[in-house]
């Protein structure tokens, strides 16, 4: 590619939490740093998502008084993640967190609360923690970025002006009419509201909040981002990365850098033709809330030039619906609250419904078979459960808008047999599940599937029911059900890297001048998911280490 040359030390390629903490990193270590990013928007998946950040042994649990440690963080992720990603890599992962984490309360805008009793998604293994390890950003006046808040990714379901909440007051919003706590968290959100209107502010959440903070930290700094800036290639000279290839303002321009080339440009989410070749079937592009942008432009740079790639069966997948004229909606709450089963096309249960997102969607693909299909499966729920419960974008008793009934995404009956036959599910069969289930939940047990056994499944369980919190009969007419897509957060295979984010080649030597972070590599998580946030945690930890790494600071032999 013919054009003009643009000189910096470090240029990084995406603008999600890692891209952004790579740049921060860049600049605290004395490089001029860049960031690229594709689309019209910056933030990534990052600004679509939860915003939780999965860092063990941070200060903010210190602070909380709640023990962990090194050890015990290295222990939960031998139970979960086990063998499938390098030990090297967890170590390094455990070990450069807690700082970055730390080093980005001190010295920047990223200010965070710790999730107290969010717990990690599989809490009784060794190492695991019922009160959780992960932190999140907190509330953020995107007023604060001037003109650039118009450039900020908008999330995945617009929320009214104003109105905003933490991931720990979205579950409590969520028993709003089951629990004074409910009733309390809804209060301080309004009156939240009432302030932000008073006041002008344009409060943001979640992943918008951590992006927001991460943007106003990248502007004092002087640190520029360009948009609409899509990557061609890499640059190579004497087999060592030094740039890329760009296009700017639609014309070519090579950006030459010093240091190295960060590629933090996600997942392939939203590219058919790699789904359809490395992942399972069936599978879409529709049923995704990853960026728009995830086309794994990255990966296939690395791949040209003998990247090797791993984990590219693999998703941060999670049970989702398609509501009409609407995007996918990613289920985590309602899956936890009590008296809401799901059911394959034979009308049987097939997995603990309030278990880790990605375990349930793993456990749809492991079962799916052409004369026993779960891909998709159903929600099968009763009025009880829709008048006590959010249920996607339904507050607890609302009126189900007539669109959501005549488009079919809520299927509606007076009996269990009659919605089986809406489903085309054999009646005797569902009624014969349900039945089943409600006398497990009578008893306060899941016999079958251990539901409400783990410290995950209760905390999006309702603790007025008792004796245990996931369970509740499914017996109060009329029935409800809605499909259930294998959604997802992104997909998590891409570049394999080392301990300092280097991309190797398929014969395992590291690309001089390469890095990749986030969900442009494959996880550190492997085929697992062990709390909230092991997405963006890692994407900023291994931005932070890639940065240090590329100024000299974290040294290695190779």
């Amino acid at each position: 590619m013919s054009g003009e040359t643009f000189d910096t030390d470090i240029v990084i390629v995406g603008s999600g939490a890692g891209g952004m903490t790579a740049a921060l990193a860049a600049h605290e270590a004395g490089l001029r740093a860049l960031i690229v990013e594709k689309t019209q928007y910056y933030g990534g998946s990052t600004a679509r998502s939860g915003g939780g950040i999965w860092i063990p042994n941070n200060y903010l649990m210190q602070r909380a008084g709640v023990a962990d440690s090194f050890e015990e963080a290295r222990t939960y992720l031998q139970a979960t993640v086990g063998e499938r990603s390098p030990q090297a890599s967890r170590d390094a992962y455990l070990t450069h967190a807690v700082d970055m984490i730390a080093w980005l309360g001190k010295e920047t805008d990223v200010q965070c609360s710790y999730m107290l009793g969010y717990a990690d998604y599989y809490p009784e293994k060794p190492g695991g923690k019922a009160e959780g390890r992960a932190v999140e950003p907190q509330l953020f006046d995107g007023k604060l970025l001037g003109e650039d808040l118009a450039f900020l990714r908008p999330p995945v379901i617009p929320t009214p002006a104003g109105l905003s909440f933490t991931a720990g007051e979205y579950k409590q919003l969520g028993l709003v009419k089951r629990t004074w706590q409910g009733k309390a968290t809804a209060l301080r959100i309004g009156l939240r509201l009432i302030a932000a209107h008073l006041s002008g502010k344009k409060m943001l959440m979640m992943g918008q909040a951590l992006i927001g903070r991460l943007r106003l930290s990248l502007k004092k700094r002087g640190i520029p981002l360009w948009l609409d800036t899509p990557l061609q290639d890499l640059v190579i000279e004497n087999g060592r990365v030094v740039g890329i290839e760009v296009l700017k303002d639609g014309q070519p321009l090579t950006i030459r850098a010093t240091k190295g080339v960060v590629l933090a440009a996600g997942c392939f989410a939203r590219n058919l033709e790699m789904r359809l070749k490395y992942q399972k079937q069936p599978i879409t592009t529709e049923w995704t809330v990853a960026s728009d942008g995830n086309t794994g432009d990255g990966i296939q740079a690395g791949m040209r030039i003998g990247a090797a790639i791993d984990l590219m069966d693999e998703a941060w997948w999670g049970p989702s619906s398609l509501p009409p004229n609407s995007p996918p909606f990613f289920h985590v709450a309602e899956r936890g609250f009590p008296g809401l089963i799901m059911v394959n096309q034979k009308g049987q249960r097939f997995t603990n419904e309030s278990a880790s997102y990605v375990e349930v969607v793993q456990a749809m693909y492991r079962l799916h078979t052409p004369d026993n299909p779960h891909v998709p499966c159903w929600f099968i729920f009763d009025q009880r459960y829709r008048d006590n419960y959010v249920f996607a974008s339904l507050f607890p008793g609302q009126k189900i808008p007539q669109e959501m009934l005549d488009s079919g995404y809520i299927r509606k009956a007076d009996t269990l047999a009659e919605l089986a036959r809406q489903l085309n599910i054999e009646p005797a069969a569902l009624t014969a599940t349900v039945s089943k289930f409600n006398n497990s939940a009578r008893q306060g047990e899941d016999v079958e599937f251990g539901r409400g056994q783990s410290a995950y499944d209760r905390y999006f369980g309702d603790p007025s029911v008792t004796p245990n919190a996931n369970l509740a009969p499914i017996e109060q007419a009329p029935y409800y059900a809605v499909q259930v897509v294998a959604g997802d957060l992104g997909t998590k295979g891409g570049l394999v890297t080392d301990e300092f984010a280097r991309v190797k080649t398929t014969d395992g030597r590291i690309i001089k001048g390469l890095y990749c972070v986030g969900n442009n590599s494959a996880s550190v998580m492997g085929a697992t998911y062990p709390g909230p946030g092991c997405t963006i945690g890692p994407a900023m930890a291994f931005g932070y280490i890639a940065a240090r790494h590329a100024a000299g600071i974290e040294r290695s032999a190779v």
